[in-house]
């Protein structure tokens, strides 16, 4: 698939997800085959007033390349400003964010809420397109306020017609947040009404279920959200059946167990010990939720207060994952646990990963 100038083959593309695809995050995709990662969002206002944490997550390395920074704003002189500024960065692809459906978000006008007002949503995207100066733009958008008021054609021949060069479409509604299916046919109708590439998002989390999209919707490529969290074996996966071999399927643990140590080593180079526990923790729990003694798992590591102990946790838990130590686990039920809620072993209120 071509994305102005940049040609990403058929491999998938890794979606910004807020507090998650940082920089180890996205290394370890890139190493297992995505095509095309993503910084997290980032606010176009603090670009342009050079505020510290917002440089810091939109910042990469040539290594990371091909990369694209997600813009979250909704005025068209703030958004030129920031593209300009993100031009001296070099990215591959910059993305305005008209999908993140949370209120934190959409209470300010921003995110999903802007796909009410198309008007808005064209000066917009041709405000970006002017200040990336060449850079290719996309627009990561749903298809309307609820599943009664759906106007992504609208929206995606209005972005098309301002001079993005790609739309990525989450298929469901703002009000739909996550907690139901995709509707993948509105895929194909956004594809049949577009010259530029369409992506789609929504219901993804297996190598399999990014061919059937493909295949059935017609799309150019797939962004993978939180199919990703403790899997990047699936952008492997995917790549080899495109090459028109058998996916590994599951990976065997040992190999889980060498990505995980490796991603909690990136994790520590970048945020220091104590503050990147947390996102160690939970980044081992989406790692080895496909196997037996995963309860166990989160009771021990949740208690743990050092890189090195949780380092010698995973070692132990492989070990006894090899050696059929555990119980058998309702691995199904776990899944659609995490399906429905990435942190699914915390209280059903707190919401901390927003898919855009």
């Amino acid at each position: 698939m071509k994305i102005g100038r940049l040609d990403i083959g058929e491999k998938l593309i890794l979606a910004p997800m807020a507090d998650v695809t940082d920089t180890p995050f996205r290394t370890i995709a890139k190493e297992h085959g995505a095509g095309l990662t993503f910084t997290q969002m980032v606010s176009a206002k603090g670009i342009i007033t050079n505020e510290f944490y917002t440089l810091r997550k939109l910042a990469f390395s040539r290594s990371e390349k091909p990369i694209g920074v997600q813009l979250l704003g909704k005025d068209p002189d703030i958004l030129y400003a920031a593209t300009k500024e993100l031009h001296r960065f070099k990215p591959d692809v910059i993305d305005l964010n008209c999908g993140c459906p949370v209120d934190q978000v959409t209470k300010h006008e921003m995110g999903s809420a802007i796909m009410d007002n198309p008007e808005l949503l064209g000066k917009l995207v041709a405000s970006m397109v002017k200040g990336a100066e060449g850079i290719p733009v996309s627009v990561k958008l749903r298809l309307g306020r609820d599943r009664s008021s759906i106007n992504i054609i609208e929206n995606a021949k209005i972005i098309e017609d301002n001079g993005a060069s790609m739309v990525i479409l989450h298929a469901r509604a703002r009000e739909d947040r996550y907690s139901v299916c995709a509707l993948w046919e509105w895929l194909t109708k956004v594809k049949n009404s577009l010259s530029i590439p369409l992506v789609g998002n929504g219901s993804v989390f297996e190598a399999k279920d990014a061919q059937k999209m493909i295949h059935l919707a017609g799309c150019d490529s797939v962004m993978i959200a939180r199919g990703a969290l403790g899997n990047p074996f699936l952008f492997r996966e995917f790549n080899q059946i495109s090459d028109g071999f058998e996916g590994n399927g599951l990976p065997e643990v040992l190999e889980v167990r060498d990505v995980c140590i490796k991603h909690i080593k990136l994790l520590t180079v970048e945020y220091g010990e104590f503050n990147s526990l947390d996102k160690i923790k939970k980044n081992v729990i989406w790692y080895f939720r496909k196997y037996n003694g995963i309860s166990y798992l989160i009771e021990k590591l949740l208690s743990l207060k050092s890189v090195d102990e949780i380092q010698e946790l995973v070692e132990i838990h492989t070990q006894k994952i090899e050696n059929e130590e555990y119980q058998k686990e309702d691995i199904e039920i776990i899944s659609k646990r995490f399906n429905n809620k990435v942190v699914f072993w915390q209280t059903e209120e707190k919401e901390t990963v927003c898919e855009k």
